[in-house]
């Protein structure tokens, strides 16, 4: 196994054409109360995964889940985060990825451009661990919140055509896209520090 990323919550290792996500003991929480949280977030993670998939949102296939532990397959690929600043033609696909996941009542949790992979033509979501499931549009809307902020900070060249284009398949693709937008400009216009032009 060869580890290739760490993070707060997990630790992710590559196993052949495989990847496995390990969600790490926290020293700071009681033991019993340490193992439910992480067995039920590696299980909600791994329904998450399969249940966007079957609404015909591109994630990595889950093979295996353990009690801390989803075994699922490797994508390769390009991250958005790297590519989207020269093909943001790529926005309408990602739309139509998100609209069909917020249709589905799913909310990502941490919806940037280096959580999408673009490989063989699909643009591929994955890293769900702070993905929940609800269809309030103010929780799907903060999901916006968190990939408007990525395009201001990393993509900010291309943000008027990305966003545009964005909106216009999302709506396409999911009827409540309206209430959504206007939960997104109550979420703006409460928290104006989120968007620093600077």
């Amino acid at each position: 196994m060869e580890e290739i990323a760490r993070g707060a919550e997990a630790v992710i290792y590559r196993e052949g054409n495989e990847l496995v996500k390990d969600r790490i003991k926290k020293g700071y929480r009681i033991p019993e109360l340490d193992t439910k949280l992480r067995k039920e977030r590696t299980r909600a993670e791994a329904r998450l995964l399969t249940e966007a998939r079957s609404v015909g949102v591109s994630t990595p296939k889950v093979l295996e889940v353990s009690e801390t532990k989803v075994r699922m397959e490797l994508i390769e690929g390009e991250k958005l985060r790297d590519i989207l600043n020269i093909r943001p033609e790529l926005a309408e696909d990602i739309g139509t990825a998100i609209g069909r996941l917020h249709a589905a009542g799913i909310v990502h949790g941490d919806l940037t451009t280096s959580n999408m992979i673009l490989s063989e033509g699909k643009i591929f979501l994955i890293d769900f661990g702070l993905g929940f499931f609800s269809k309030k549009p103010e929780d799907l809307a903060t999901d916006l919140t968190v990939f408007k902020e990525a395009l201001r900070s990393v993509h900010f060249a291309v943000l008027e055509k990305v966003w545009v284009e964005f909106c216009s398949s999302y709506g396409k693709e999911f009827s409540g896209a309206g209430k959504v937008f206007k939960a997104l400009e109550s979420i703006e216009k409460r928290g104006r520090y989120i968007f620093r032009g600077d």
